[in-house]
């Protein structure tokens, strides 16, 4: 089985948020696909958490190790299709990345972000809940 990841679970998981636990659980035995997109708003999450003076920049380094050895097949997504979702969506091009990616490779979605689970519901993609 595959599903599409996005940041809010990887760094859910790497910062040991309440939902770890059950995150890790979903994506036991599951192929994890992102867009390639992911790779950056990972720094950029992390680097608006240095600037925040929530981290150090070790801690910052120590995170991204973690985030290195995740399994994640990242994926190219078409910047015209996902610029379409994003003006029919009103949408940020970060999030119609991942769902051009689910719609592309027919994959379900697991993420934290409601409003990113509600656009996705909006054009038929499956969104695996985390309770």
């Amino acid at each position: 089985m595959e599903m599409i990841v996005d940041t809010s679970v990887i760094i859910a998981v790497i910062a040991n948020e309440p939902e770890k636990h059950e995150l890790i659980k979903l994506t036991k035995g599951v192929d994890l696909v992102a867009p390639l997109s992911v790779n950056w708003e990972i720094g950029n999450a992390f680097s608006a958490m240095l600037k925040q003076n929530r981290v150090t920049l070790y801690q910052a380094l120590q995170a991204i190790e973690i985030y290195n050895r995740i399994m994640i097949r990242f994926v190219n997504v078409e910047l015209d299709a996902s610029l379409k979702i994003a003006a029919e969506l009103n949408i940020y091009a970060y999030d119609a990345y991942l769902i051009r990616c689910a719609l592309k490779y027919n994959l379900p979605l697991l993420t934290l972000d409601q409003g990113l689970q509600h656009a996705a519901q909006l054009k038929g993609i499956p969104i695996i809940k985390v309770t």
